[in-house]
């Protein structure tokens, strides 16, 4: 499908729209859509999706600010028809093959008006392009714009359903504005929502994205992480047979043991394969990972701290340490801490975590481990984050629906 995004402006420049505009573009573009950006300003900062520059369509051209600052007064002046005549040929042209024209607050605010007046005519002609209003912003509900609205045209196309166009919103209370505004039902609006870019915002490595990639961590809940080398007084066989009781109360439970095997012993290598078998029988292939299964090399203090970022929780079994730096890091990272109750690590952690008997039954962990998150409304807004909230959940709940949803 040929689409196109239109705004005042686009990435590079910096602004909330503008970002959302980047990421729909990107997201659009590796479902094997075909993307075009039409922006007043902008660059193009993605080889596969071209920019096409419309210089009118920017809300600080001097013509348009011009015009503007006859409108806000009131008045319509001659130029407006101009202005908007030359956007609607332009517009044309820069729209052609287009299928799709997704409009991101140009049909909202009174910015560029010339340009929404263009843009209302070039959609109404017989064969226009679906077109999909996206609306960030209300000027008619929002008090601090009225003072640049006025009855009449065109400002009222700001207000008007548009019976030709799927009506978007970015949340529930733009809905009830938009419904209340535009004397349509709520249901014939589409709420969906920004999101967030999960690797970006954590800063995450590029070893750290390749190796998370497969895995699909993001939807787990909770990630429990468990940063050891694999050798046997880590006691990883109690945070698999805990994670396998754990998963009765909360199925979306994941593991990540970080280490490579211990390289002093070769036992290690039999203990592994101990582990390995032991998650088979307990059903958890594809939700205990083990990185050492993803690669042989030593991973360094960046995705180790990457980790830190992506987990819910720190489960932290082993049967004997002489420190506890794992204890340390969780603190850090803001994780809580669940840990055996041995001397170091109990020094380390004081009060402040959750202890557990490395001899315990996995029932008793797993329900401290419950009895903790379910309390946790930090836990419970990152989960809700990762689930509903990344911009890939985005696509696949929303953007994609949207562009088979018939006004």
């Amino acid at each position: 499908m040929h689409i196109t995004l239109l705004h005042y402006a686009a990435p590079p420049v910096v602004g909330g729209v503008e970002s959302v505009l980047g990421h729909h573009a990107r997201l659009l573009t590796e479902a094997g859509h075909i993307v075009q950006i039409v922006s007043g300003r902008g660059a193009q900062v993605d080889p596969r999706i071209a920019f096409t520059p419309l210089a009118l369509a920017d809300s600080r051209h001097p013509e348009i600010m011009a015009v503007k600052t006859e409108l806000d007064a009131g008045r319509v002046p001659a130029a407006f028809a101009d202005l908007a005549a030359t956007l609607e040929s332009e517009l044309t042209t820069a729209l052609a093959g287009s299928e799709v024209i997704i409009a991101h607050n140009v049909c909202s605010l009174a910015k560029n008006l010339p340009l929404t007046a263009a843009l209302h005519r070039h959609t109404t002609r017989p064969g226009a392009p679906r077109l999909i209003l996206w609306h960030h912003d209300l000027a008619w509900t929002t008090p601090r714009y009225r003072a640049e609205l006025h009855e009449g045209y065109p400002w009222d196309l700001l207000r008007t359903d548009w019976p030709h166009a799927t009506q978007v919103v970015v949340s529930e209370e733009r809905r009830r504005e938009l419904a209340a505004l535009l004397d349509v039902p709520p249901a014939r609006i589409r709420v969906v929502p920004n999101g967030v870019d999960t690797a970006e915002f954590l800063k995450l490595t590029a070893q750290t994205r390749a190796l998370i990639a497969p895995l699909d961590l993001l939807s787990a809940a909770p990630l429990l992480l468990l940063p050891v080398r694999v050798t046997p007084r880590k006691n990883i066989e109690l945070a698999l047979q805990t994670l396998a009781v754990l998963r009765t109360e909360f199925p979306g439970a994941q593991l990540v043991v970080t280490g490579p095997l211990g390289p002093h012993n070769p036992a290690n290598v039999e203990y592994f394969a101990r582990l390995t078998a032991l998650r088979a029988a307990l059903g958890l292939v594809g939700v205990a990972h083990f990185f050492a299964e993803l690669t042989a090399d030593y991973l360094p203090d960046a995705v180790i701290a990457d980790c830190y970022r992506l987990a819910d929780a720190l489960f932290f079994p082993s049967r004997e340490e002489g420190f506890g730096i794992p204890i340390l890091e969780a603190g850090l990272a803001g994780l809580p801490v669940f840990c055996a109750d041995i001397p170091p690590l109990r020094e380390l952690g004081g009060a402040e975590v959750t202890y557990f008997s490395p001899e315990a039954e996995p029932a008793t962990v797993a329900a401290a481990v419950a009895a903790r998150l379910h309390t946790d409304p930090v836990y419970a807004l990152r989960v809700r984050v990762r689930q509903h909230y990344t911009w890939e959940r985005i696509y696949t709940a929303h953007l994609a629906p949207l562009l088979e949803f018939n006004a």
